[in-house]
């Protein structure tokens, strides 16, 4: 019975001792030793300015292009220019085609055979018919480059905004999502899985 006592008083010793001895490693903690304090000195904070993107888009809707030069992206502004300026070339060329013809079509009616259309006999090169057809054509593909036009000029206007709100978006490494995969070796387990890092 002594016998008994005096090791089940050991057994308790020993899971006591035990239980101090070992320190309990669980994935989910953190020490702090471990952690990388951040000082704030080393922390860049921008203010953001509400207005930006209306400013952006303000100013592009005044001068094309300029909305992206007040976001300093330089490169954009020959881009927005070149497909402007080709939208009112394709309208300013079908306007003159159509003036051309319409004007031909008008002297026609008036009763003149000195067109640039007429030829030098009796016959003309194009008949009447064609010129109110070529009409209807240079009409049509003014209006589709007129709608292109206003429809790149407002591309612009909405380019210039996005990217002003897009400049002010937080990319910086206090705001992070990333994997994880941690391995533990006295479980000879793994975990995998997501962090999401918010650092104020």
């Amino acid at each position: 019975m002594l016998n008994r006592r005096v090791f089940i008083g050991l057994l308790c010793l020993f899971s006591v001792i035990n239980a101090f001895s070992q320190k309990e490693n669980d994935s989910t903690s953190v020490d702090l030793k471990d952690t990388a304090i951040i000082a704030n000195e080393s922390l860049v904070k921008r203010e953001i300015d509400p207005l930006r993107p209306s400013k952006a888009a303000f100013y592009s809707a005044i001068l094309p292009g300029l909305g992206q030069a007040y976001n300093k992206k330089y490169w954009k502004v020959p881009i927005v220019w070149a497909a402007i300026g080709t939208g009112v070339y394709f309208y300013v060329r079908n306007d003159n085609q159509f003036s051309r013809y319409r004007d031909a079509y008008k002297r026609r009616l008036a009763g003149f055979k000195d067109d640039e259309f007429y030829g030098p006999g009796e016959t003309p090169f194009i008949s009447d018919d064609a010129l109110i057809r070529a009409q209807q054509q240079f009409r049509r593909n003014k209006e589709v480059a007129l709608l292109v036009t206003i429809g790149l000029y407002a591309l612009n206007i909405i380019d210039a905004n996005v990217d002003a709100h897009l400049l002010q978006f937080n990319v910086d490494e206090n705001l992070s999502f990333r994997p994880h995969y941690q391995y533990n070796p006295m479980e000879h387990s793994s975990d995998l899985g997501l962090t999401f890092n918010f650092k104020f």
